[in-house]
Order: C-alpha cells, then structure tokens, then sequence
C-alpha cells in the first residue's frame, strides 16, 4: 500500500481568510492561521500538512484562488 504524499501552498498575498477552504477540509488540514499579510487579513495556515490526501477542495473552494495542491 502506497501512501499519497500531498502538499498544499498558500499564497499569502491573495488569501483574504474568508475560511471557506478550512470549513470543507475533510481532514481538517487548515486553520485560520496568526500571520498577518499586507493587506491585513489573517491568512490561512496549514497545521495538519501530514494528514492532506491531496483531495484539493481546498483549492477548488478558494474564490481567491490563493490555494495550491501538488500530488
């Protein structure tokens, strides 16, 4: 058995931390994290990188299009 090794980016300058992609984790991946980008906005973190399978709804969710996920 193979495990997925998956990675998720952020792009602080883009993310607004709206939440929307830390709500549909299903395995609970991100947080609103304590790092301030320049506009402001508390960006999202990943907290648990071990647990992402690479599912990427993550990404799909983000109306700010700040989210990357590589397999």
């Amino acid at each position: 058995m193979t495990t997925t090794m998956a990675r998720i980016e952020i792009e602080v300058e883009r993310c607004k931390g709206c939440g929307l992609c830390v709500d549909v984790c299903p395995e609970d991946c991100l947080s609103i994290g304590n790092e301030v980008n320049s506009a402001g906005w508390r960006v999202v973190a990943v907290v648990e990188p071990d647990k992402c399978k690479g599912c990427a709804m993550c990404a799909e969710t983000c109306p700010d299009v700040a989210i990357e996920v590589f397999k």
